[in-house]
């Protein structure tokens, strides 16, 4: 994946965590069960670490049993951007910050009613605020 579009990436390696680097920059993924934010249940919104830009609502969240935050919908779909994601093997939709790139997680079709969609995000591309 590119760097960010709008924000240099030396700033990004001192701002966050090695983890939430590689994920937002890398495409990496953190470890099932790992993350600060998979059962999470307070209320509040979801934004994107690298930017701020704030992507999904606690209303939208579900357990998924999978070990990452999973969420039905994204706050506005022109928040997210989906590209289709060939590695490992398979091919999956990946979710990016519409707003500065950042690699967020996978979309499967899989999730609940309305949507029938499960957003899967990594904790370590979001910061939750009450």
């Amino acid at each position: 994946m590119p760097e960010s579009k709008s924000i240099d990436p030396e700033e990004l390696r001192t701002r966050l965590t090695p983890l939430q680097f590689d994920v937002t920059q890398n495409a990496g993924t953190e470890r099932a069960f790992s993350g600060e934010y998979w059962d999470t249940h307070e209320a509040g919104n979801y934004h994107c670490v690298v930017c701020g830009e704030l992507l999904f609502l606690s209303d939208t969240k579900f357990d998924s049993g999978t070990g990452w935050p999973s969420f039905w919908e994204a706050v506005d779909p022109d928040k997210v951007e989906l590209i289709t994601d060939t590695s490992h093997g398979m091919v999956r939709t990946e979710v990016r910050c519409a707003t500065c790139g950042a690699h967020l997680g996978h979309l499967f079709p899989d999730g609940p009613q309305p949507t029938g969609e499960r957003f899967c995000m990594n904790s370590a591309s979001l910061d939750f605020r009450k």
